[in-house]
């Protein structure tokens, strides 16, 4: 059991992380098969991958039908889990070498029902055939194909080339904060799309604005005077989120916020700003 552990542990937490959009959800998610795996037969474990896949989407799937009546008195918009990549070769990194576990998509996830999240993830993320995705979740073939098309023109997939930050983000980065810092209007709109729109998520536990933020010149307002309000007090810094360069917000040693961008065409279209701290463990 300890070998399958070390075998498929950062792929189970990649599933789980992708299916609940929770990094200690997902780090449950596994601890739990794997001690339920230890009661298990070993002929039962005789293709483990697909056993431990199927025990790990199961046991999301409760999770995610339980987790969608909290959110539904959550204060504000959800937004999932970030989490921090380092360099080093650690489970963080295993799992953002794939493309879909990009913060973009992970928002895009949640759109979705659990079933239907299910399939994309086990499908597009992870590689599995149909035929192994319907015995995988109990349901026909057939099924699993239509809800698959239903998810992606939910998540608008076939109409987005990529949902990843396109171009030098750190460098993209250091002149919006360069802009914000002068408080330069001109230059802070040429680097927004027209369509932008900035999302936060205090949880109730952390000022954050309890709507989305949308249009250029509404963003650029909300972030130039939410910038002059705490420029000195607190720190910005460059960090690499997701597979991604987004930046942090300091006070010392406390990460107050972290914020996700997803840019398009070297104009920030999306902004996500995590600032709830029980999710800001990871980064």
């Amino acid at each position: 059991m300890e070998e399958l552990y070390d075998q498929y542990k950062a792929l189970l937490f990649t599933l789980a992380y992708q299916l609940t959009g929770s990094a200690a959800d997902a780090e449950d998610a596994v601890q739990d098969v794997f001690v339920k795996a230890y009661d298990v037969h070993p002929e039962r474990l005789a293709e483990p991958k697909a056993y431990l896949c199927k025990m790990v989407t199961n046991h999301c799937l409760n999770q995610l039908k339980s987790a969608r009546k909290k959110r539904e008195i959550y204060v504000g918009p959800w937004l999932p889990e970030p989490i921090r990549t380092p360099e080093e070769d650690t489970i963080e990194t295993t799992v953002v070498r794939f493309d879909l576990l990009s913060y973009a998509m992970l928002v895009l996830l949640e759109r979705l029902t659990p079933t239907e999240r299910a399939i994309f993830v086990l499908r597009e993320a992870l590689g599995f055939d149909y035929s192994e995705i319907a015995d995988l979740i109990g349901k026909r073939e057939a099924n699993c194909r239509k809800l698959m098309s239903r998810a992606k023109n939910k998540m608008g997939v076939s109409e987005n080339e990529s949902v990843r930050a396109d171009g030098d983000e750190k460098e993209w980065i250091s002149r919006f904060l360069m802009s914000l810092e002068h408080g330069n209007i001109d230059h802070l709109l040429s680097l927004l799309t027209e369509d932008v729109t900035f999302i936060a998520d205090g949880g109730g536990k952390a000022q954050a604005y309890k709507r989305p933020i949308q249009t250029r010149d509404h963003v650029a307002s909300v972030l130039l005077d939410g910038f002059q309000t705490i420029q000195g007090k607190f720190h910005f810094e460059p960090a690499p989120l997701n597979g991604e360069i987004g930046f942090v917000i300091r006070s010392g040693d406390e990460i107050l916020a972290a914020i996700c961008i997803q840019l398009r065409h070297g104009k920030l279209a999306r902004m996500y700003a995590v600032r709830n701290p029980d999710k800001l463990a990871r980064v």
